[in-house]
């Protein structure tokens, strides 16, 4: 067995969360790598809603997603995801930080990230995942790792399970996984 690396794992989760038809959420789409991931999972019986506040990262989102039709491409904060997306998610998936070979002062932030995870959270359907890849290496990164930390270990516990994915012996702040995965309700007695 070989231990993935963090994207690489990512994917796979991504894989066993999401099915043709099903909608999801890039909510930071960067270099559409993911949204290009993603259409290829829901097929174009699915939508991919893919959320970056740089014009420059929904360019090359476009570009590399021009092939799926069932892509749409928002150039607005994910914060505003409650305004764009009103169906059940299967997932939504987050890379933080700033966008790749782009300005690195241009960062993702505690505030809105938080407020656009729980808009996925509401939107999610049983099963379904919220993944955030943190990286927490640039400046103002660890102020996002700490509250987007805080903000998970406090949900509830018969409601999500929290998973935190990580290389330990790794420096220079590697990236880490986190993973949340809506429960099944559980009954009423």
């Amino acid at each position: 067995m070989t231990l993935q690396r963090v994207l690489p794992f990512t994917k796979s989760l991504l894989e066993q969360a999401v099915e043709a038809g099903d909608v999801v959420i890039d909510a930071t789409a960067g270099n559409g790598h993911d949204a290009y991931f993603l259409a290829g999972i829901t097929g174009n019986t699915g939508k991919v809603y893919a959320f970056d506040i740089q014009q420059q990262a929904i360019e090359a989102t476009r570009k590399r997603t021009e092939e799926f039709s069932h892509v749409e491409l928002i150039c607005d904060s994910h914060a505003k995801i409650e305004h764009y997306v009103s169906e059940p998610i299967a997932a939504a998936v987050f890379n933080l930080g700033y966008l790749p070979k782009g300005d690195h002062a241009i960062i993702t932030k505690s505030e809105s990230t938080l407020q656009a995870i729980g808009q996925c959270l509401e939107r999610l359907k049983t099963g379904g995942l919220v993944l955030v890849v943190i990286y927490s290496g640039h400046e103002g990164g660890s102020e996002e790792r700490d509250a987007v930390m805080d903000f998970v270990k406090q949900l509830p516990q018969v409601d999500y399970d929290v998973l935190k994915y990580e290389f330990i012996n790794q420096q220079h702040s590697p990236p880490f996984l986190v993973a949340i995965e809506k429960k099944q309700p559980r009954k009423q007695k």
